[in-house]
């Protein structure tokens, strides 16, 4: 099995070194290079093929949410793991909305950051415990301020199963696991949540998600 490739994008020395650490101690991921700011992790991205970008929020030139938007848009088989030092709502939100796969507190364990690189690798939502009650308290905002037109935005184009496969995804479940609850092959658990995706004009999980609590249509279980 290949390695899972890795570019650290931070402007502070110490925490790039702190990941390097980490990554290259652990089996199966390796640390492909390094980058100060937004701008540098774009050109980086040019002629190399990261799997997964783990990138701080806050940096000089261009930070990290619109390097991520560009990132996502222009090379969308790259993964980007937001990790920052704050939790709060002011960052997490534009991060996902960027497209971000996932988002980290600087202070999880270094099982925690491999565990989301992995996840994230793997097609799957990262999102750190410590700040998944933010993230639920911007969905429930969100969705009150837009209840009043949510019924122009397709909430009955969904097929039932596409919002079983939603519901199972709000859960917490992978894609075998949720092919293993609805009896299905992980590639139509692919399928599902790809039509989804597009009948909400979203392009990853994390964004499916949100969009569906948004909606009222699921139910996020972050315990």
């Amino acid at each position: 099995m290949t390695d899972i490739q890795i570019l650290v994008v931070d402007n502070e020395p110490l925490m790039r070194q702190a990941l390097k650490i980490i990554i290259e101690a652990a089996p199966g991921f390796h640390w492909m290079g390094e980058a100060t700011n937004g701008i540098e992790a774009v050109d980086f991205c040019v002629g190399n093929s990261p799997d997964v970008i783990l990138m701080d929020m806050q940096m000089p030139r261009m930070d990290g949410v619109e390097a991520t938007g560009i990132i996502t848009t222009n090379y969308p088989g790259i993964g980007v793991l937001a990790i920052t030092a704050f939790s709060s709502e002011e960052f997490l939100v534009p991060a996902l909305r960027a497209g971000a796969a996932g988002y980290l507190v600087k202070d999880a364990e270094p099982t925690e950051i491999l565990g989301a690189i992995q996840a994230v690798h793997d097609g799957n939502a990262a999102i750190s415990a410590s700040v998944s009650q933010d993230l639920i308290r911007a969905i429930r905002d969100a969705h009150e301020v837009k209840a009043n037109n949510s019924n122009r935005h397709g909430t009955m184009a969904l097929s039932d199963r596409e919002l079983e496969v939603l519901r199972l995804l709000a859960r917490g479940l992978n894609n075998p696991e949720i092919a293993a609850t609805l009896h299905l092959s992980e590639a139509t658990v692919k399928a599902h949540l790809s039509r989804a995706m597009a009948k909400f004009g979203v392009r990853d999980r994390v964004q499916v998600l949100i969009r569906a609590t948004q909606l009222g249509l699921v139910e996020l279980h972050m315990d």
